[in-house]
């Protein structure tokens, strides 16, 4: 029976790709086919997953790039597809039709929700989480029930975790896996961290005996150093850690090294720390690592940067409060005048529920020298009752369709951000992208 599938589905596949279409679609036959298909592939190299809410993607992209710089053959599903159907399509792409793989390593991105299904059909050797946040509650669930079904897919897991050590919620984790090695990695206190915090936090509690956490400091949201005030639970002894960290410049130093993050952020430096984690794990030179930061490319729409008329339009991905938190921290960094749109959709990847926008501090970029907000997508008027609610005292700009909000955008004439949801964003980078080549 396996024989046959192989066939079909890489023929699937084959066709696609001759008409330039990509896709899950030969997984989604796979599986359809046999629901255990990933069993079937032949393959004795390292399996690396990484997961998490923020920052799997770009990790992830950078972890295959040290091993493809350290001249390995790699296994990856560089362009995001991280639920089963993309995966098993990957591993389709990467077999022969007998099922065997020769590569030097498996590196795959993994939807948090499908972590229990893949760590049970493939020899997993090491799983990299990056962090927990809350995230699309009508698809992702509750934070908490999405941790205990990855808990108990680690209960019998032999291999190494890696795992961010200032995340109490990452941490928890290696409690539930007896057989694992683990490592962590974390960033040393630095002018981001702050003694309090009043952004949404799901570290507020004990995983294990349920008491207050209490904070040395926070970077974001509930990551920073931590311990229980009732129990022994605490940011562990972290084994690959940045410190002297450079925000700004986007500069860490790790065992007296210096490295520079591909974006001048916090949450981009604990990516770079999770990479150097499977770099050491892997016997990979630190210098690769370097290479591949300095050199890597940015996701699409993740603080990319269009120009139209001389003035510079800034695009971000915004999925959740945390993430959103950190893009509008950016944005606030500029001190001049500008203008900011937000583009919120309620597709189901997007998630339904988009009342998340009340728990991101959109008040950070509310002062005077944003001079307009344009809301638009399918929950516009959504989004500017938030802003209503924030008390905002410029002009807002209310309009459903996203290109007729982007001429409004180009219609002022200033520096301008624009953040959207995981629907929003391909649309709106494709008409800037023929703004910019047609308007200039």
């Amino acid at each position: 029976m396996k024989l046959p599938i192989l066939i079909i589905t890489k023929c699937i596949s084959w066709i696609l790709r001759l008409f330039h279409r990509g896709g899950s679609f030969p997984g989604q036959i796979a599986l359809k086919l046999k629901k255990d298909i990933l069993t079937c592939f032949h393959y004795d190299c390292p399996v690396i997953l990484i997961s998490g809410t923020n920052g799997k993607t770009s990790t992830s992209n950078m972890i295959a790039d040290i091993f493809l710089k350290s001249k390995k053959q790699v296994v990856n599903n560089r362009k995001g597809d991280n639920l089963k159907e993309g995966i098993t399509t990957a591993l389709i792409h990467a077999s022969s039709v007998t099922g065997n793989i020769h590569a030097d390593a498996m590196v795959l991105e993994v939807d948090e929700l499908n972590i229990p299904y893949i760590m049970k059909h493939l020899r997993v050797s090491t799983l990299v989480i990056t962090n927990f946040f809350r995230d699309q509650l009508d698809r992702s669930q509750e934070m908490e029930q999405l941790i205990q079904k990855i808990e108990r897919a680690v209960q019998d897991f032999q291999g190494t975790l890696i795992l961010n050590g200032n995340d109490p919620n990452v941490v928890r984790i290696a409690d539930h896996a007896p057989k694992v090695k683990s490592i962590y990695f974390g960033v040393d206190r630095c002018s981001a961290s702050m003694e309090q915090t009043n952004e949404a936090s799901e570290g507020r509690f004990c995983p294990r005996c349920s008491h207050l956490l209490q904070y040395s400091f926070y970077q974001y949201s509930h990551i920073g150093k931590f311990h229980c005030t009732h129990c022994d639970f605490q940011t562990p002894s972290i084994d690959v850690f940045a410190n002297d960290v450079q925000i700004e410049q986007g500069i860490l130093h790790y065992q007296k090294k210096k490295f520079h993050s591909p974006l001048s952020s916090l949450y981009s430096i604990y990516n770079c720390m999770a990479v150097l984690s499977v770099a050491s794990l892997y016997h990979i030179d630190s210098d690769v690592c370097e290479y591949v930061f300095t050199h890597t490319k940015r996701p699409p729409g993740r603080n990319e940067t269009f120009y139209w008329q001389n003035h510079a339009y800034t695009l971000n991905l915004v999925k959740n409060p945390t993430g959103a938190n950190e893009v509008l921290k950016t944005i606030a960094l500029d001190k001049e005048k500008k203008a900011l749109m937000i583009v919120l959709n309620d597709h189901a990847q997007d998630g339904r529920d988009v009342s998340w926008i009340y728990d991101a501090c959109f008040e950070r970029v509310l002062q005077l020298s944003t001079e307009t907000i344009i809301c638009s997508g399918t929950r516009a008027y959504d989004m500017a009752l938030r802003i209503k609610y924030a008390h905002y005292q410029g002009k807002v700009i209310v309009t459903e369709d996203e290109k007729h909000a982007l001429d409004a955008l180009y219609d002022l004439q200033m520096r301008s951000y624009i953040i959207a949801t995981y629907t929003a964003l391909a649309p709106v980078r494709s008409a800037m992208r023929k703004d910019e080549i047609h308007g200039n």
